[in-house]
């Protein structure tokens, strides 16, 4: 299991674990996982998979309405079905029968699944009485009692966002590079190949689930929701007031490798002050949990920092030199810090 896992056996991370490093070979468990946070929703303890085929194609097909490309498979009966009623050839009622009998196969066992094993504490097991019918455990429901489950719904449809781009361009990987508009915060691809710049997601619902909804500097709760008076902020780790000599040193401070969530007060703190060493290591960490998870953000990050965890040490190692040596030389720490790991 990814050491993301491994570190905080929490309900919380488990759920992370599963959407952000399990295996992407089509999206179906991004459905499924947004089919189960309605049953969170609804406190239900047992749910039928005819109940579950309404949410869980409505979301195939609301994304096949921005991205065709879905799964690895040449073809797929389910998702060609999802394309009939996309295109107004087939009923909802025949979309969901459809749903019932194919769109499950595979997925039901395979989303509690991480590298080869099952989650510490599974979400729902299969009836053995009843083998379309699903038992939800306690495990599923206490995440509607989480700060973070607010959050869930967002971070899923970011993660699907990005895999689902990053199978549509047919862009070699080591071309391949998210950037970052920090007026929209948005993340977005713009590529020659392109002749279009191509929105993906929120930044914030991006990043959030990497740093378990924790503010990077001091382990804080905090808020992906735009309306919230307590949304997060995106800061640059470096700061922009050196960007010059960082560029000088093939470093792009707008690159997703240098942006982190904070907690709005604490950012305020920060301002252009270099963090203190110690979150140097924290970002080493929060990058190699970009990588495990694939590109496109995986293949930026290597595109930019090193192919190598050596190279990628060394070149946030140079980094800090730069910005300590151009800097006031006072290392910055939040007044508040609780305790947690990345």
């Amino acid at each position: 299991m990814v050491e993301f896992q491994i570190n905080d056996p929490s309900i919380e991370s488990q759920w992370r674990a599963l959407i952000l490093f399990g295996r992407n070979s089509a999206t179906y468990k991004f459905a499924f996982a947004k089919a189960l946070l309605e049953v969170v929703e609804n406190q239900r303890s047992t749910i039928s998979l005819e109940e579950l085929a309404k949410p869980f194609a409505d979301s195939i097909v609301e994304h096949l309405k921005i991205n065709d490309k879905q799964g690895n498979s040449k073809s797929s009966s389910f998702l060609d079905k999802c394309r009939e009623f996309r295109d107004g050839r087939i009923t909802d009622e025949e979309l969901y029968w459809h749903t019932k009998k194919l769109g499950f196969v595979n997925v039901v066992a395979a989303f509690q699944n991480i590298h080869g094993d099952i989650i510490l504490n599974r979400f729902y097991d299969v009836n053995p009485s009843n083998k379309k019918e699903l038992i939800i455990t306690d495990n599923l429901l206490k995440i509607k009692e989480l700060f973070q489950y607010k959050n869930l719904n967002q971070e899923v449809e970011a993660r699907w966002r990005l895999v689902e781009t990053a199978w549509d361009l047919s862009i070699k990987p080591k071309l391949l590079e998210v950037q970052y508009d920090s007026d929209d915060s948005l993340l977005y691809i713009s590529h020659k190949d392109i002749l279009r710049r191509i929105n993906i997601t929120s930044v914030r619902d991006a990043l959030n689930g990497y740093q378990k909804g924790k503010c990077f500097y001091s382990y804080q709760d905090i808020s992906i929701n735009s309306g919230d008076v307590n949304l997060c902020h995106v800061d640059h780790f470096f700061p922009h007031v050196n960007i010059l000599q960082h560029h000088s040193n093939n470093a792009n401070l707008n690159g997703v490798w240098n942006l982190v969530l904070a907690d709005k007060t604490v950012n305020g703190s920060k301002l252009a002050r270099i963090p203190h060493e110690k979150y140097l290591t924290r970002l080493y960490n929060r990058n190699e949990f970009y990588i495990e998870s694939k590109h496109p953000l995986a293949e930026t990050i290597v595109n930019q920092t090193g192919n190598t965890k050596e190279k990628r040490r060394r070149f946030l190692q140079n980094q800090y030199f730069i910005a300590f040596e151009n800097s006031s030389q006072v290392k910055w720490k939040p007044d508040i810090e609780l305790e947690g790991t990345f």
